[in-house]
């Protein structure tokens, strides 16, 4: 029995052409729908007794002719973007590390304050603590955003280490302290790189949220890609291309961020690849969505505390 036939049947002759009927349906009516608003936004409409072309009309796409603008957008707005997502994403990953090895500690006097400043930093929403950090530290807008995308992503990331670390079997730390090492030591080179492979999808698909939130960096003044162009370009340039900078902005966000999830998507397959080629044998197989990850890995770390703390 495979485990696409556990929950349900496989659907019948019947089932499959009432499915393939209510699918074409559907597709007819999402591309009436994209049909129907590309029509009502290419429309001429009044404005102050003034006719003003659709938004679709050349008129309001002509600077995209001029390779400054080019320029401007992705120098100033792009590179604003991933400058900060570059080096949050590097500093969110070093506190990752920090935090799920303080956060695993034997010890509940460094264990327990880790939690609770996790959980403090989890909560705090990034866009407050990027208003915190501008107005206390007073640090300019560029390490406002880098700093609190960081740390709030690292607290995650670290979250998902420590999963990481309590699903890995018992076996591999005992094995590297029959060997003479150290605790510490036997977490740093036996158990930490197994859970940091082990969460990597994760990791990534949480660098892809850190890029996106780089947009809330507008709000505090720093100059990354959607105030280039939504306030500083549509300043300059007037209302009128403030659609086609919309669709630019747009596009640009989806370029980067969907090639971040692509990687994240590879990594998993080819982890999965690495670690059970072929698929053979017992346990079932990772999850394709990286989101759940962590899910998985904190079941099946509850699952071997259970076992651990059931009598003999």
């Amino acid at each position: 029995m495979t485990g696409a036939n556990v929950l349900f049947d496989v659907p019948g002759p019947k089932a499959r052409r009432r499915s393939l009927v209510l699918s074409i349906i559907a597709g007819v009516l999402v591309a009436a729908g994209i049909v129907w608003i590309v029509l009502t936004l290419n429309a001429p409409r009044e404005s102050g007794g003034v006719t003003l072309p659709g938004m679709f009309d050349p008129s309001r796409w002509d600077i995209y002719a001029d390779p400054e603008v080019w320029g401007f957008i992705i120098f100033n707005g792009v590179w604003g973007t991933l400058r900060a997502a570059i080096v949050a994403a590097i500093l969110a990953v070093l506190l990752g590390v920090v935090f799920s090895l303080l956060r695993s500690a034997e010890s509940a006097w460094i264990r327990i304050p880790t939690a609770v400043v996790i959980e403090f930093f989890r909560g705090m929403p990034v866009l407050l603590m990027m208003l915190f950090i501008l107005l206390v530290g007073s640090t300019g807008q560029y390490w406002a955003v880098v700093w609190a995308l960081a740390v709030y992503n690292g607290a995650l990331i670290g979250e998902a280490l420590r999963a990481g670390l309590a699903a890995l079997p018992r076996g591999q730390r005992e094995a590297g302290l029959s060997l003479g090492m150290r605790p510490l030591q036997s977490k740093l080179l036996v158990e930490f790189p197994q859970a940091f492979r082990q969460m990597l999808p994760i990791i990534v698909a949480q660098l892809v949220v850190l890029l996106k939130d780089t947009s809330l960096g507008y709000i505090v003044g720093y100059q990354e890609l959607l105030r280039v162009t939504l306030n500083n370009l549509s300043s300059f340039f007037g209302n009128r291309y403030l659609f086609s900078l919309f669709i630019v902005t747009w596009v640009l966000y989806l370029i980067m961020n969907l090639s971040l999830s692509w990687f994240a998507r590879w990594l998993a397959k080819r982890g999965d690849r690495r670690l059970r080629p072929g698929r053979t044998g017992g346990g079932g197989d990772l999850p394709e969505d990286p989101s759940q990850a962590l899910l998985v890995a904190e079941a099946n770390a509850a699952a071997r505390q259970s076992e651990d703390n059931s009598p003999r």
